[in-house]
């Protein structure tokens, strides 16, 4: 399920940012025992860099992630997300 849960994370961020990267962990397994862990598969870092980020804010750039995965949050699919957003200028 977990598997099933990153790849529908990974294809609605690749549809709204169209990411030169992406890279998604799932860190659900740090969380053990904590009730948001219940369902498994629901604790997640990701890494984007997209040029959609160019000239926003942080707080801008982590509202158009939890656009593109609002869905998946409101079904619990999503309980945690660490977001680091970067635009490609600002990518090493």
């Amino acid at each position: 399920m977990e598997a099933n849960r990153t790849e529908r994370l990974r294809e609605r961020l690749q549809a709204e940012l169209n990411p030169s990267v992406l890279d998604i962990t799932d860190d659900s397994h740090l969380h053990a025992g904590h009730a948001g862990a219940a369902s498994g598969g629901s604790h997640y870092s990701v890494k984007i860099v997209s040029e959609k980020f160019q000239g926003l804010t942080l707080v801008m750039r982590h509202r158009l992630v939890y656009d593109a995965v609002h869905e998946m949050i409101n079904k619990a699919e999503i309980h945690a997300l660490a977001i680091t957003a970067l635009a490609p200028s600002e990518s090493p």
